[in-house]
């Protein structure tokens, strides 16, 4: 039975990585994943700050909750002027997933 269960687990959280597209980031991984990735850059003056949005979490791609926007990540950090931004996340088999934005600016 315990072989069944984690053959379908497994079955469903492939299932969905699969039919997510580009909708994964470049770290992403079926099974586990805890990267750091970047997100994208812009052509504004490299800065010293530093800012983090809140963690958000996701459970079965069911139920999604926190704030994982570049703005609070800014508003975090007293940045006016982002240059970079990451995206640091958390995945267990598409069942769990947490993820935080990072940027960098002035």
């Amino acid at each position: 039975m315990k072989r069944e269960t984690l053959l379908a687990i497994l079955g469903v959280s492939i299932s969905a990585s699969l039919f997510t597209g580009c909708a994964l980031r470049p770290t992403h991984a079926v099974i586990y994943s805890n990267a750091t990735s970047p997100y994208f850059a812009t052509s504004a003056k490299s800065g010293s700050k530093i800012g983090k949005s809140e963690n958000c979490t996701n459970l079965l791609g069911l139920v999604a909750i926190g704030d994982c926007s570049i703005a609070n990540a800014a508003k975090n950090g007293n940045i006016s002027s982002v240059s970079t931004v990451d995206w640091k996340g958390t995945n267990f088999l598409t069942i769990y997933s947490s993820g935080q934005t990072i940027v960098t600016g002035e």
